[in-house]
């Protein structure tokens, strides 16, 4: 099948490799100096890599890899919330059931937050996150399956001027028994087609292109269109989500974080080189003897250990290389490089407890950092990456069932960032915080007069994710404890007998009018 202009998907794939060659050739370099099997110039698992003489690259990435991940995708805490606007509450005349929808929502998260547990996804984000590290662009594509990971070498895109993404072509092997057989027996029956092809990996190309505001998409293979394999999906919710590190107005692709320190990584990479091999020579024991002494080159090789041989001592010496002086100018220089790239990739700080589980609070420090650090690139990804991935990942979970459709007006998905903190613990802070403001200004008696308490205790529980049903009392449950009390008071102040009689009647006796008002009283004081 082929597209508008009338290009099959590898005519189309070849033609916009060439603006893709020179983002891949830069991701190569950079690879070569941190993690050479991540971005290799040839592919194929006997594939010989050169394996570099510092570590530092591969280390720094790997760092900055894990702590972008933990800000990411936090371990057991949410990095979201779904906010209600309450604006387009009231037009629905929905005003006054803010708490009510809160707790509603916060079960959903808790459903969200446990798919993402119990998938892949960070286990592929990790490596999806090393690849924009070291080559600036990585496409993920996010199914029931799991997240699948393309690298840059496997796919070619093409933007508008804003940045936006209009088509993207993915380039995989498969084995041709993956293919559906009427499929293969269709094209095994062109002329043009060797039977041979088919006893290796066939290449199998995915055209997602973009009308309007949702994507398509189909599979190609050998110039046909392989039958089942068309989709569609909006754009706030659809599967594939190309990323950049760093953006520049008018490319199609990204520029990585390593490319920015491959001057020092370059340095770095040679002094090391250097050193080690300079080190090897120095370390090499060679014997030197004099060729007009009476010692003889022969047999001083060939004596054994504890050997008594004729000669003398001043015909030997010992070959040493001096070099320790400028061995001492390359490890200042060294030193100098590995302070300054560590700093680069957050690996000289630690704010991350060595613990299973990481609290919110670090989670928003590490955020904060990452910012700061990172010249924004972390707000970047909160918006490429977080906001997307939760929208599919909400979308799956209305698909399958398992979570109510959420009007898209009302509801609205919010990734908190930097140091307003993470995840609802912002909220239980604010609002604690104002209670006891209150509470110290105006007084105790001045909070209970104009404080919903009911309402207050709602918020708190759900602002730290707590189901609030059969613990916290209804106000009903209220009412009825309250009434039973007054009852039990009316029947120790007139005695047992006047149980059931018209005494009991508020109406009938004034006396049980004047105990009922002091006992609402005394509820309204305690």
């Amino acid at each position: 099948m082929s597209n508008a202009l009338g290009e099959t998907a590898v005519a189309r794939f070849e033609q916009l490799q060439g603006d893709r060659s020179t983002f891949l050739r830069r991701a190569q370099d950079a690879s070569k100096l941190t993690i050479p099997a991540l971005i290799p110039e040839t592919t194929g698992t006997a594939a010989k890599l050169k394996t570099p003489f510092q570590a530092v690259g591969a280390r720094g990435v790997n760092s900055l890899a894990s702590k972008l991940l933990i800000a990411l995708l936090p371990p057991s805490t949410p990095f979201f919330k779904l906010s209600i606007d309450s604006l387009e509450l009231m037009k629905e005349g929905q005003e006054g059931l803010e708490t009510e929808i809160d707790k509603g929502l916060r079960v959903i998260e808790s459903a969200l937050m446990n798919e993402i547990e119990i998938s892949n996804d960070r286990v592929a984000m990790f490596e999806a996150l090393k690849h924009l590290i070291v080559g600036g662009n990585v496409l993920l594509y996010l199914t029931d399956n799991g997240l699948k990971v393309y690298h840059l070498n496997r796919y070619v895109c093409k933007r508008d001027d804003v940045g936006n993404i209009l088509e993207i072509i993915t380039k995989e092997t498969v084995h041709p028994q993956a293919l559906p057989d009427d499929f293969l027996e269709m094209i095994k029956k062109k002329e043009n087609y060797d039977a041979a092809d088919f006893d290796e990996d066939l290449d199998i190309y995915t055209c997602i292109k973009r009308y309007g505001d949702e994507f398509k998409w189909f599979q190609e293979c050998k110039g046909e269109k392989i039958p089942g394999t068309d989709g569609n999906s909006k754009i706030e919710t659809s599967p594939w989500i190309c990323l950049r590190w760093v953006r520049i107005d008018g490319e199609d692709y990204g520029r990585g974080y390593v490319e920015e320190y491959q001057g020092d990584l370059i340095s770095l990479e040679s002094l090391m080189q250097s050193v080690i091999e300079g080190a090897a020579a120095s370390a090499k024991c060679v014997f030197l003897v004099n060729p007009n002494g009476v010692t003889r080159a022969q047999t001083l090789a060939k004596a054994p250990n504890g050997a008594i041989r004729e000669g003398s001592a001043q015909d030997i010496s010992t070959l040493q290389v001096n070099k320790g002086a400028d061995f001492q100018v390359a490890f200042s220089a060294i030193q100098r490089i590995e302070s300054r790239l560590e700093y680069a990739f957050l690996m000289s700080r630690s704010i991350q407890r060595d613990a299973e589980r990481v609290t919110a609070a670090e989670v928003s420090i590490m955020a904060n950092e990452l910012e700061n650090s990172l010249g924004g690139i972390y707000s970047i990804l909160t918006q490429e990456f977080q906001l997307p991935y939760l929208k599919r990942r909400m979308h799956m979970l209305v698909r399958s069932g398992k979570a109510p459709k959420l009007p898209d007006k009302i509801v609205k998905p919010k990734i908190v960032t930097g140091l307003q903190g993470l995840g609802r613990g912002n909220d239980r802070a604010k609002l604690v915080e104002f209670i006891g403001t209150v509470s110290q200004a105006l007084g105790p008696d001045v909070m209970k007069m104009y404080m919903n308490v009911d309402e207050a205790i709602k918020r708190l529980a759900n602002s730290i994710g707590i189901d609030t049903a059969n613990l916290v009392k209804s106000q009903e449950q209220i009412q009825q404890e309250m009434q039973a009390q007054q009852q039990q008071q009316l029947i120790q102040h007139l005695g047992p007998a006047a149980l059931g009689s018209p005494l009991m009647d508020p109406q009938k006796n004034a006396q049980a009018q004047q105990l009922t008002e002091e006992t609402n009283a005394n509820q309204e004081t305690v």
